[in-house]
């Protein structure tokens, strides 16, 4: 070997790249770390894995449950689930730690309802044993999911999660470099022929004894620099420098200026501030609650079983259909109800908030529904699902209000209103006024429309029919406080709905006259062909109204409405 120092440096390069694959292979961290819930912990009714166990940069999370029996896996709003939950005990993953996951118990009730099938949920799972999840956050927000059995037993507690790990080797490519570099400065040190140092002594006054002093004293310096050139072209000091700026540029990496973050962290969106409000549902929420709702209504209208209507309708729409039901069952000639359509939607209007209860509006028209119909749909408290409280066929030449965007949706108090031309109570009692009293003082208060102008015509005519002397004829209109509700548009106005009590009676004038009723279908449901007291015939009808925003010279427009006959009674 010519150098010396030729071995260790390829013993010392050797070393180094085998530290270095060793490092990207046997020595190279695991892809991915699991963490479970400690085996002492208590259980409830409830387990929780909080939204602040999954951080936002977090990435893919697998979470893992194990159970002896049947369990639904549940993902929501961290702040619905949280109102689900309400009071019940449960135990809660607060977060990751280094060996474990970090947990807390809330004592509380011991029993819940079973979570399965809520429609807070935007996905759910049910499994017996083992389920993994992969852990993907829907939308925009804070999300938490929900563990539980059958709302009786325990939940599950057995629960680990999976998340990827830190693989980063930042020494493994400076260790392969410098390592090689060392074995091919070793490699050519040992075949490269060193210079002599020394010279065979020449004869004083010689002619090759004057050249040897020439030569000492003129390349002297030369001899040197040739000597240290080969370490120069291979690039040793080059090397060296290499390694240095490589540590450098890490260190620097790991660290960051005071009040700047550092690279690979991101700063908290705007939309995770505190008290952010999103859209109480998403879009594949509406449509599984639509869906769901259009099936209970198809299977109630086909066996015009008002039973079936219980758990997905409720209020006005719940009251016509009912009625239509009964109705029919004694005169056949009456129609069917509109049905109801889930798909295509038009339009919908979804607020945001927390607070319960939550109105939701869609525009739906299907094969069957000559014009599009609006679908209002009310979840009274977070562990009851929604149900469909009006379905109003729009009137022709009306357009459906613009929504505006999903922050500037609210739900508006019905005794409110202090933004519009008139509070949504007012304006549905407008409405009843007006069609009780079509000269009195809300004359001027609405734009003309199909509804009002086919009521009130029908009216008209029935006084001043002829054959109607000898009886006393009224018509009411009353509004039904508990079924108003109210949403806010983009323009800064409000759909407003509710709903009217109609009654139409009629009276005989004196001893000896009566109300004829043959051959209509009021002869039908009471089994009487005339009668000599009178008769009260009630119609429910559902409307639809748009109120502008304050400050506006638009009247309020009646936009949908539907009517429904519910009974005759004789006096």
């Amino acid at each position: 070997m010519r150098f010396p120092l030729a071995a260790p440096i390829m013993v010392i390069g050797a070393l180094l790249v085998v530290l270095g694959v060793g490092q990207l292979t046997w020595w190279a961290p695991s892809e991915t770390v699991t963490v479970g819930v400690p085996a002492d912990v208590r259980s409830g009714p409830v387990t929780v894995i909080d939204a602040g166990a999954k951080e936002a940069d977090d990435g893919e999370m697998d979470i893992t449950v194990q159970s002896e029996g049947t369990f639904t896996l549940a993902v929501g709003r961290a702040s619905d689930v949280d109102a689900w939950v309400a009071d019940a005990a449960h135990l809660t993953v607060t977060g990751v730690g280094e060996d474990q996951l970090l947990t807390e118990f809330t004592e509380g009730v011991e029993s819940v309802p079973n979570p399965s099938g809520s429609d807070l949920w935007t996905s759910e799972e049910t499994a017996d044993g083992t389920l993994t999840h992969r852990w993907l956050d829907p939308g925009e927000g804070e999300w938490s999911i929900l563990i539980a059995a059958d709302g009786e037993n325990p939940a599950p507690t057995a629960v680990s999660i999976t998340s990827p790990n830190d693989t980063a080797t930042p020494w493994a490519v400076p260790l392969l470099i410098l390592g090689a570099l060392l074995l091919v400065l070793g490699i050519a040190l040992a075949f490269i022929k060193p210079r002599k140092t020394r010279r065979e002594p020449a004869t004083v006054g010689s002619r090759a004894y004057a050249r040897q002093q020439a030569h000492r004293q003129g390349r002297g310096t030369a001899f040197s620099a040739h000597q240290v050139r080969p370490l120069a072209a291979l690039g040793l000091a080059a090397a060296l420098g290499l390694t240095g700026t490589a540590v450098g540029t890490a260190s620097e990496s790991e660290s960051a200026t005071p009040g700047e973050s550092a690279p690979g962290e991101e700063a908290t969106p705007a939309e995770e501030a505190e008290g952010t409000q999103y859209p109480v549902l998403l879009e594949s929420q509406l449509d599984r609650i639509l869906a769901t709702v259009a099936t209970s209504v198809t299977e109630a209208d086909a066996a015009a079983d008002a039973t079936l209507l219980e758990q997905r309708v409720a209020g006005a729409a719940a009251t016509l259909r009912t009625a239509n039901y009964s109705v029919r069952s004694q005169a056949d000639d009456v129609p069917a109800p509109t049905p109801v359509a889930a798909d295509p939607v038009l339009a919908s209007m979804i607020p945001t908030g927390n607070d319960w209860p939550r109105t939701v509006v869609a525009l739906t028209q299907g094969e069957s529904n000559p014009v599009p119909q609006a679908l209002v749909l009310v979840q009274e408290d977070p562990r009851s699902n929604y149900r469909l409280t009006s379905s109003i066929q729009m009137l022709p030449g009306t357009t459906f209000p613009t929504a505006g965007s999903p922050e500037g949706l609210q739900e508006i108090p019905v005794d409110g209103g202090e933004d519009l031309v008139a509070s949504p109570q007012d304006a549905v009692a407008a409405i009843a006024d007006y069609l009780t009293s079509p000269d009195g003082g809300n004359a001027g208060t609405f734009e003309p429309n199909s509804f009002a102008d086919a009521i009130t015509s029908f009216q008209s005519d029935v006084v001043a029919d002829a054959g109607n002397d000898s009886a006393e004829i009224t018509f009411t209109h009353e509004p039904v406080a508990e079924h108003t509700s109210a949403i806010s548009t983009g323009d800064g106005g409000a759909m407003v709905f509710g709903y009217l009590e109609h009654t139409y009676s009629s009276v005989p004038e004196g001893p000896g006259d009566s109300i004829a009723l043959e051959g209509t279908v009021y002869e039908t449901l009471t089994g009487e062909e005339s009668t000599e007291e009178g008769i009260d015939v009630r119609y429910g009808e559902a409307v639809m109204m748009y109120v502008p925003a304050a400050g506006s010279e638009k009247k309020i427009t009646v936009i949908g409405a539907a009517q429904q006959l519910l009974s005759a009674e004789l006096r």
